[in-house]
């Protein structure tokens, strides 16, 4: 017995989880159609207002022509006692009670229903406020939905490019090592073929500044710079020169 009860507790726990999943799930369905039922209600207090405002109008009216009817009958009881008919004049003056009675009765039932108006009106006026409220807040909370759904796809679609640009990253890395080794192979090879024709050994030698057309800045600056030797014609010129000026002297 014990384990039937727990298991339909156990079936009622689960209905109550499954349930307040659904009310989660479309608590904004369920806020709108809460406000389009408040909405609802406050148009039908709206309406039994307006119809409580037509009546207290008509009792209101209906008041004011007792009081006009008394007042009339008041002068009409005057001149029947100035002339004497008093049974005319009783008569009046039961109808003036009677006015009186009524008008006693109906005037606190226009102030109840003045006051009831009052108290309907401002209930209304501050439902309309909070049904307003409401609806500011669940456009919030709309905005704030979206935003997070948002906000939701983008980190899932960040996490998985982020696992797209680490495979790219991976791509891309075997790639330059490849090409780095292919470099290396086309170096080698070449390094290779220059021994072999002995160009990689031309090549040193011309670096060095050694081999045939090879010179360098310092052996330019040094050939500029060193003194000119006179050729043996222009020093045959000058000791005849000489020769010249002793015989003269």
């Amino acid at each position: 017995m014990a384990i039937w009860s727990k298991l339909f507790t156990l079936g009622r726990a689960g209905a109550h989880e499954a349930g307040a999943a659904v009310v989660d799930a479309n608590a904004l369905r369920i806020l709108d159609q809460e406000i389009r039922d408040a909405d609802k209600a406050q148009g039908k207090a709206r309406d039994d207002l307006a119809g409580l405002v037509a009546r207290r109008r008509i009792l209101e009216t209906e008041v004011e022509s007792f009081r006009a009817q008394a007042t009339k009958y008041e002068a009409s009881a005057r001149i029947a006692v100035e002339k004497g008919n008093m049974d005319l004049a009783r008569q009046v003056a039961q109808r003036i009670a009677d006015l009186e009675q009524d008008i006693a009765l109906k005037s606190p039932q226009v102030e109840d229903m003045r006051a009831a108006e009052e108290q309907i009106h401002t209930a209304v006026a501050q439902t309309d406020r909070k049904i307003e409220q409401l609806r500011r807040e669940v456009e919030v909370v709309k905005v704030n939905e979206s935003v997070q759904k948002a906000q939701a796809s983008v980190a899932s679609g960040s996490m998985g490019a982020g696992n797209k640009l680490g495979s790219a990253a991976d791509s891309l890395a075997r790639i330059r090592e490849r090409q780095a080794i292919r470099g290396e192979r086309i170096k080698a090879a070449g390094e290779l073929e220059d021994r072999r024709t002995g160009a990689d050994l031309d090549e040193k030698l011309r670096l060095a500044g050694i081999g045939p057309g090879q010179s360098s800045a310092d052996d330019v600056l040094a050939r500029l710079t060193a003194p000119k030797t006179p050729q043996v014609g222009q020093t045959l010129q000058i000791e005849q020169r000489d020769d010249t000026k002793t015989s003269d002297s």
